[in-house]
């Protein structure tokens, strides 16, 4: 044997020694990863000449603005109770914004001048919702509003004055309408009717002009604008109309027919697309296999992204917003191992700033996301991701199970807090994208209909068990953590699969579909029977409910339980949960439960978030750690 033979064969002795033994790693403090952002949520104003964004203020999200070279600063709100948890330009002189709800339901619709001054509630109502139509940027300093003030089942459309405050109804709901479209100009033009199984597209040449049905489908087929042509012949959509992927497509208004295809993928949808407003043109489409992807529909589009991959390498890039004349653009940068960071981009002098501050640890210490794919016992290929922890030998470890929040959404790739944090503390965390997600196609989502307590839970079954097969996952080191939907899949994997997991933990988890069902809120009343088709009817389905629902199953439950919640949570009734963390207890199940008063479906106090990850950092560091 020669001497490389002889150096060959001792580096990989020295290799395999290094990876049999695990290497210590920077624990990241909780606070890093779930604090309020330095900076986000940056917006330029119409006239380009001043930049906005939400930054802690008494810890919680307010808002700031800024001279474009960034030297005079000046903070607009002051809140101390709730964040800031949305807001947008007006005008180039205004901001409006909405508060996240008060213990009263009160919308707080502000508007507030960029100096600070004149700050002033436009909509004085308790107990509505509201939903913005059109935003600003369009004459008369008017953006058009969706108000369920007359009747809490439906939503009348409101054109408001910004400047005066007065709110004037353009269109009286006639109970069936359950969205509202505005062209460019800010004017009415566009409605989607429902009849709880057929969905109809009615459009109008003017506000003057009623509206008249454009096209009808079932609610299996999704039909959504995207926006009108310059001289509004047609309008450009999302379409699965007559195929199974989305496609970006134009629709003749005045036949109701398709009659150009911009973009379609084969494999999965086309999940967005982007109009520009100077070019009075469609410039790209979006769609995601394992990360976001383009198809360009403008080469000066292309270049200038072609440009910015140059100056960003090995990023993803997003329009975050613009300025009217789209010469100055806010970008969001991310990857799956760094936060999304902020850049004004100057076009005409190809200028970059970053805006946002660096986060509090190195991309060097995050966990990179990969795309896996695995068959289901049926022969379904389902995609997923697979995050594992630095330091450790890549096989034989604990691994935590993430189903995503909504049944009817999917897990992407790209930076994740709580993926990062559990990476961080030792876990591999695996994600799926079980049949019912979005995203690739009209037949996989349907295959998830009445399928929460059925196949979709195999799907994750049939993951988790091919971890084990691969050999990443330590049998006796199993654990599954949801919220919402993914919460209801924690809990039923525990009713359901016991000798799989080794504790589970869920943040408002659905407990029981009767109820579910019957807490589905009276504005979402034309979408009832969607739901009956897509969850299942509580009369004709009660025995589906009854085996699906983990709250008539906590006898199966031997595994040790996490549940957090909200007391004003209007999905989950925390009675319910009460009831149910009793039960456990009576079968002498191990339970740490957290339930927060204030809180809703989701926890947006900070300090209850904190609080939420230290326990769950506890919890499962007691259950899966090596006996």
């Amino acid at each position: 044997m020669n001497i490389l033979k002889v150096y060959f064969y001792f580096f990989v002795l020295l290799l395999n020694l290094s990876c049999s033994k695990d290497k210590q790693v920077r624990q990241i403090p909780i606070e890093d990863f779930f604090k309020n952002p330095d900076k986000t949520a940056f917006m330029l104003s119409p006239d380009g000449k001043y930049i906005s964004y939400l930054k802690p203020y008494n810890n919680r999200l307010n808002i700031f603005v800024q001279t474009i070279d960034g030297r005079n600063v000046t903070r607009l709100t002051s809140g101390k109770n709730q964040n800031i948890a949305h807001y947008f330009w007006g005008n180039n002189s205004e901001l409006l914004y909405l508060k996240e709800q008060d213990e009263n339901d009160k919308p707080l619709l502000y508007a507030v001048r960029k100096d600070g001054s004149n700050t002033r509630n436009l909509l004085p109502f308790k107990n509505v919702k509201i939903r913005i139509i059109s935003k600003g940027r369009i004459p008369n300093n008017e953006i058009l509003l969706a108000i369920n003030q007359r009747d809490s089942t439906i939503f009348d459309a409101y054109r408001l004055n910004i400047s005066t405050g007065k709110l004037v109804l353009l269109v009286k709901n006639p109970g069936n309408i359950t969205q509202w479209y505005a062209d460019g100009n800010g004017k009415l033009r566009m409605a989607l009717a429902s009849d709880e199984v057929n969905e109809t597209l009615l459009y109008r040449n003017s506000e003057n002009a009623p509206f008249m049905p454009f096209v009808t489908n079932s609610f299996k087929t999704t039909i959504s604008p995207i926006g009108f042509s310059d001289n509004s012949s047609c309008i450009y959509a999302l379409s699965n109309q007559n195929r199974d992927k989305k496609a970006l497509v134009e629709f003749n208004w005045e036949t109701g027919k398709e009659h150009r295809e911009l973009y379609s993928n084969k494999n999965v949808d086309v999940s967005d697309a982007v109009y520009s407003t100077s070019k009075k043109k469609m410039v790209f489409a979006t769609y995601e296999t394992w990360k976001r992807e383009r198809e360009f529909l403008d080469k000066d589009v292309k270049k200038i992204y072609q440009g910015l991959l140059k100056l960003l390498p090995n990023t993803e890039i997003q329009l975050s917003d613009s300025d009217s004349a789209e010469r100055k653009f806010i970008l969001k940068t991310y990857t799956d191992i760094s936060q999304e960071s902020f850049y004004l981009y100057d076009l005409i002098a190809n200028k970059l700033v970053k805006l946002s501050t660096e986060p509090p640890f190195k991309e060097s210490e995050m966990c990179k996301m990969k795309p896996v794919v695995y068959k289901t016992r049926d022969g379904i290929l389902i995609n997923g991701y697979l995050t594992l922890p630095q330091g450790k030998n890549k096989k034989n470890l604990p691994v935590i199970v993430i189903p995503h929040s909504r049944q009817a959404a999917r897990s992407s790739w790209g930076y994740n807090n709580e993926v990062q944090f559990l990476a961080n503390r030792g876990y591999a965390v695996f994600q799926m994208n079980f049949r019912g997600s979005s995203g690739y196609g009209k037949s996989f989502w349907i295959a998830g209909f009445k399928q929460w307590g059925g196949k979709i839970q195999d799907d994750i079954t049939d993951g988790v068990k091919w971890l084990i097969s691969e050999g990443i996952a330590d049998p006796a080191r199993i654990a599954i953590f949801g919220t919402s939907f993914g919460g209801y899949s924690a809990l039923h994997g525990l009713c359901f699969q016991p000798e799989l997991y080794s504790c589970g933990a869920s943040f408002s988890g659905l407990t029981n579909l009767f109820t579910y069902i019957k807490s589905i809120p009276p504005y979402f009343k034309p979408y009832q029977q969607m739901f009956y088709e897509t969850v299942g009817n509580p009369e004709t389905d009660a025995d589906y409910f009854r085996e699906a629902s983990p709250v008539f199953h906590t006898n199966r439950i031997k595994a040790p339980v996490f549940i957090a919640q909200g007391a004003k949570d209007p999905r989950v009734n925390v009675n319910e949960t009460n009831q149910f963390v009793k039960e456990l207890k009576k079968q002498k199940v191990p339970v740490m439960y957290i339930v927060k008063e204030k809180e809703g479906h989701y926890f947006r106090d900070q300090e209850n978030k904190l609080e939420l990850y230290r326990q769950l950092e506890k919890f499962l560091q007691s259950n899966l750690s090596k006996k």
